[in-house]
């Protein structure tokens, strides 16, 4: 991770409350067929890109990833569920513009296979999540949330998962958004 200093204690995530997380990729089927993968590969960059000009649609933070040569695919850290929702459904978004050309290209029978697409979007209540950073920027949740000292979570990961905020959902911390300008990972 290119210019974020590593602290040099463990640290946790600073969570509070239910946390939405998004794993959204693709997977390359036929390589030969680059006019059909390029534009979805090189769509999610631009989404990301249009999301960190506007903090206010919810997305929290990133990690792009690959798990093959062939597969790629990004976690995303989201305020909550509606927030993702309301961007997979806005009009006025590239993800919006992307999934009509897709959805038009099924109806013309012109998919062919060349390109899969994959997401799976999880609310994660609190309780159910823990976490530990030791020597490590700020990273995955704890980028997304920010992070505190592992003492004041716990040391041990079954006293992490038995944290609980002492505010109302309402009262919580305002959670980190990525600024303009600021997006993780150099996009």
């Amino acid at each position: 991770m290119p210019g974020k200093k590593a602290t040099a204690t463990r640290t946790t995530a600073a969570a509070e409350g239910d946390v939405t997380v998004l794993l959204i990729g693709m997977r390359i089927n036929h390589f030969w067929a680059v006019h059909h993968w390029l534009p979805v590969f090189l769509a999610m960059p631009r989404m990301l890109r249009e999301l960190a000009k506007d903090p206010e649609r919810g997305l929290l933070n990133h990690v792009l990833l690959t798990a093959s040569p062939r597969t790629y695919y990004v976690v995303q850290y989201w305020e909550s569920k509606e927030k993702l929702y309301k961007y997979a459904h806005s009009p006025d978004t590239f993800h919006h513009r992307a999934w009509v050309i897709i959805n038009g290209k099924e109806r013309r029978g012109k998919v062919r296979g060349h390109v899969g697409l994959w997401h799976e979007a999880y609310v994660v209540p609190e309780g159910s999540y823990e976490s530990i950073y030791a020597d490590m920027p700020a990273f995955g949740l704890a980028a997304a949330h920010g992070q505190v000292p592992l003492e004041r979570r716990g040391k041990r990961a079954r006293d992490r998962f038995a944290y609980r905020s002492d505010k109302p959902a309402g009262e919580r911390a305002e959670k980190r958004v990525v600024a303009p300008g600021k997006a993780p990972d150099g996009l």
